[in-house]
């Protein structure tokens, strides 16, 4: 009798715990809640509080106001650039957990942010033609220097060009080599920025040489970086893919 009392109250206990709602810790409030974005592991709390950029009006940078930066370099060697969220507080706090603390179960938070910004250039890029055939797409990312790779154990910006080419089903590719180590941009100023950036990139020899020996008359290339400031990173990335490859190039940062 012993036995089947506790069968039953094993069984009622299975019941209501598949009727109960299941709590989990969010990623970044870390408060247990019921009520989550199961695809970004938040709280509701937290993902109301994410500063999405849904509206660009500066039709190359993306930025939701006037871009002087834009302006000023006159020319742009990618054709887009968009992101995802605007680089508030909370934003550097999640960043600099994911970045320079090590929590890295941040990237699937990111990675998923990051497809509202490539979802952001698909509505803008009817003009550059879809014909599978003729036009390949590949998403790159900017790489870092190896004495960056091993201060930080990873390159955050190839982690999450992993992650947005597993959620839109596009393959990642090393397009891109870092040639010197550069001191972190955020400390410069536009023009030291731009004087530093220039012939730190070069290209992938090996890769370029498979992808010209394709088919495809033409590529689509993405690259993915975390924080997009003046756009320099950016610029000098796509120079030097532009020179190599018969290629659109367009960005996909996380922040602006």
């Amino acid at each position: 009798m012993s036995d089947w009392k506790n069968w039953l109250g094993a069984m009622r206990g299975t019941f209501f715990s598949l009727l109960s709602p299941v709590k989990e810790e969010c990623l970044l409030c870390k408060q247990v809640s019921s009520d989550r974005v199961k695809q970004l592991g938040l709280c509701r709390s937290c993902y109301m509080r994410i500063p999405w950029i849904r509206t660009a009006l500066c039709a190359i940078c993306g930025r939701g106001e006037v871009c002087y930066d834009c302006q000023r370099r006159g020319y742009a060697y990618f054709s887009k650039s968009r992101s995802a969220v605007r680089y508030d507080e909370m934003m550097k706090e999640l960043l600099a957990r994911y970045k320079y603390r090590g929590d890295e179960r941040l990237k699937a938070v990111i990675g998923q942010m990051l497809v509202h910004a490539y979802h952001l250039l698909q509505e803008e890029m009817r003009e550059f033609g879809t014909d599978p055939v003729s036009i390949k797409r590949l998403i790159t990312f900017v790489p870092v220097s190896e004495r960056r790779l091993l201060e930080r154990g990873f390159n955050q910006a190839e982690q999450m060009a992993i992650e947005l080419g597993r959620k839109v089903g596009l393959p990642v590719v090393q397009l891109l080599n870092r040639s010197k180590h550069t001191d972190k941009q955020s400390f410069k100023n536009r023009s030291e920025r731009l004087d530093d950036l220039v012939h730190v990139f070069e290209i992938n020899e090996l890769l370029i040489k498979q992808l010209t020996g394709c088919q495809a008359a033409s590529y689509v290339i993405y690259i993915v970086d975390d924080v997009y400031t003046t756009g320099s990173t950016m610029n000098q990335c796509a120079r030097v893919l532009g020179e190599s490859l018969p290629a659109k190039v367009f960005g996909i940062t996380w922040a602006r």
